[in-house]
């Protein structure tokens, strides 16, 4: 990140996910409490398994009391660990245990910074709650603000009870993305956007997405290439050039971080190194 912006610049200092400098020295804990999802995008395959390493993978689903423990055991040792986040395998949001969570780490671990993921539906409707239960730093995946190209990721949106397809429920998961990044930003909260970069569907887009995101509070991009499954199991994984590429136009408009390692959902201790086990039974390398 080459450009730093001082009203979250407190954040940046101590979160391995904001900020290259210390990705490699500070380490975070991923809680897998939140299975269910309210959106399909085209290249998400969720599981419960010991052997994938990429987003949307855990091996168990945590209850609050068992991820109260697990923290427990990983703060006792001698790692360095500033960060709490949910980030999945489902959607934070649409599962009532993360904000449940987040009450009780607050309650216990006060100097720890509290972070979530989400797709972004849910953020109007419960905005003023994760700033209630302590949420600093929200990242939002938004793959497009083009409906012509968001119907192409996007397969269903579960919103309220009802399923909404094709553009009207793209355009309904926009616009509360949208307007989730202006409430949290209005409330202090920093806000992270994701986008996965899908060669020849979204390449040429982000930089779209990256002025409007901006102008609607965003902090920082995390420009993500594509790992294809599902219906992109036929795309090419984009490569190092593409990447820097996306990422050198994006950061003309807002910092961009550069140091993802894509984690598991139950991932922690320093992103990119192994770790000692205490609750999941994996062995060290399945963390990333």
């Amino acid at each position: 990140m080459s450009k730093e912006d001082t009203s979250f610049s407190h954040i940046t200092k101590v979160h391995p996910c904001f900020n290259e400098k210390i990705h490699d020295k500070v380490g975070r804990i991923h809680i897998p409490i939140a299975p269910k999802c309210n959106i399909q995008c085209g290249f998400c395959t969720r599981s419960i398994n010991k052997t994938e390493n990429r987003p949307g993978v855990s091996s168990e689903i945590m209850t609050v009391n068992k991820a109260i423990e697990h923290i427990r055991k990983v703060t006792s040792t001698d790692q360095p660990i500033n960060v709490v986040g949910v980030a999945g395998p489902g959607d934070s949001l649409y599962n009532e245990n993360t904000l449940k969570l987040f009450k009780k780490i607050g309650e216990e671990f006060p100097e720890m910074i509290l972070c979530m993921s989400t797709n972004g539906l849910l953020v109007p409707d419960y905005a003023e709650e994760i700033q209630t239960a302590g949420v600093k730093t929200v990242t939002i995946t938004i793959n497009a603000i083009d409906p012509e190209i968001g119907v192409q990721i996007y397969d269903n949106i579960h919103y309220h009870g009802k399923t909404y397809h094709g553009r009207e429920g793209f355009e309904l998961l926009l616009k509360n993305q949208l307007k989730g990044i202006e409430l949290l930003s209005q409330k202090g909260i920093i806000v992270k956007v994701n986008s996965v970069l899908i060669p020849g569907l979204n390449d040429e887009h982000i930089i779209d997405i990256a002025r409007e995101v901006k102008f609607r509070g965003a902090s920082i991009m995390n420009i993500i290439p594509l790992i294809p499954l599902n219906k992109f199991k036929g795309y090419s994984r984009p490569g190092c050039d593409e990447l820097s590429k996306v990422r050198d136009e994006v950061e003309q408009i807002i910092p961009v971080f550069r140091a993802c390692t894509q984690c598991r959902a139950d991932a922690f201790g320093i992103p990119g190194k192994q770790d000692q086990d205490f609750a999941l039974g994996l062995t060290p390398a399945n963390h990333y």
